[in-house]
């Protein structure tokens, strides 16, 4: 008789649990309590058992009441509280989970990448920390030279190289000139180095980490018009049919001539406008390979010239028609309102 109790009681508290409406907790009270129920079923056996026997089940049919009843008060407070099941059809449709995209910065390196490959460029990718003499003493930049200060160089606190000197986080991606010489070994050379440069610069149009691309170009007889052909090339590619480059002379020691690379600007069509103020907008820097660049990439300057160009990724997306970006540091701040725009 005792398992049998135990049986019920386990019995009545599962169903008890199981309910999902006060109409079925209902009928449950009345199938184990109700005056026909089974507790009371059990109950008619009573009066067989001897004194003893009565008393323990009496005591036992009791406890059995009490923790029905709880169960029920217990299960009729929670249904009170759950809200009402909603309807569900298995054979709608699911939603599909929101997908990403590839960051601004990412599709503008994909581009450049494309443009340049049409014309036979090759992206190579070189160290984002690197020697001293890659960054500085190979691009005709001695020790202590007054150029290096424009960089703004972030050293790494580690052992010199007795050759090589100190190591650096890269301050433009030029470092990527001697060491693609080193490479190729024999020109001709069209490379395309795309990475990471970091200097200590913080604002609206410079962050400490940006990305840049540098264009290096070695055969023979290459000059100055060869540069410009590839700079009016990239401006239409990446800006428009209708957008221009201009070069300015400038002094850079890893070039000889150098110059100021401008494009035209894209809001006013190089008319001038309060965003450009002059019709331009100033990208980068560009030139002929210096001959002691040459020289330290163990190529004859005698018999090979060539020209390079470098610029910041960043730099260049914001000028794209359209997109009225005057803070790039918005598009590191991780704000997906702003990124899911692109």
């Amino acid at each position: 008789m005792q398992t049998k109790l135990l049986n019920l009681k386990n019995q009545a508290l599962a169903l008890i649990n199981e309910a999902e409406n006060k109409q079925e907790l209902e009928r449950l009270r009345i199938q184990f309590l109700g005056r026909k129920g089974q507790i009371n079923q059990i109950l008619k056996d009573l009066p067989q058992l001897d004194k003893q026997e009565k008393a323990k089940l009496g005591r036992l049919t009791n406890d059995l009441k009490v923790a029905i009843q709880s169960a029920i008060k217990t299960k009729s407070q929670s249904l009170k509280t759950t809200p009402k099941k909603t309807w569900f059809d298995m054979t709608a449709p699911g939603k599909s989970p929101p997908l990403g995209h590839l960051h601004p910065i990412s599709q503008a390196i994909e581009e450049v990448t494309r443009i340049f490959e049409h014309i036979g460029f090759t992206r190579v990718r070189y160290p984002e920390v690197d020697w001293d003499w890659y960054v500085f003493e190979s691009l005709n930049m001695p020790v202590d030279h007054p150029a290096r200060d424009e960089w703004e160089t972030i050293f790494i606190d580690t052992p010199a190289h007795k050759t090589m000197g100190k190591m650096v986080l890269t301050t433009h991606t030029s470092n990527g000139q001697v060491r693609e010489m080193e490479r190729v070994k024999q020109p001709p050379i069209r490379m395309l180095n795309i990475g990471k440069c970091y200097r200590r610069q913080q604002d609206r149009t410079h962050t400490v980490m940006f990305h840049q691309f540098e264009g290096l170009v070695i055969d023979k007889n290459i000059g100055i018009p060869h540069l410009k052909g590839t700079l009016d090339y990239f401006a239409r590619e990446f800006y428009g049919p209708q957008a221009k480059s201009r070069i300015r002379p400038f002094n850079f020691r890893f070039t000889e001539p150098s110059f100021e690379v401008d494009f035209s600007c894209t809001h006013c069509s190089g008319k001038g406008c309060k965003f450009c103020k002059s019709g331009w907008h100033e990208v980068g820097g560009a030139g002929l390979v210096h001959p002691n660049v040459l020289k330290a990439g163990k190529i004859d300057p005698s018999k090979y010239s060539g020209f390079a160009f470098g610029w910041g990724i960043e730099r260049t997306y914001t000028l794209k028609p359209g997109l009225n970006i005057d803070d790039i540091r918005l598009l590191y701040s991780s704000n997906l309102n702003f990124l899911n725009q692109f």
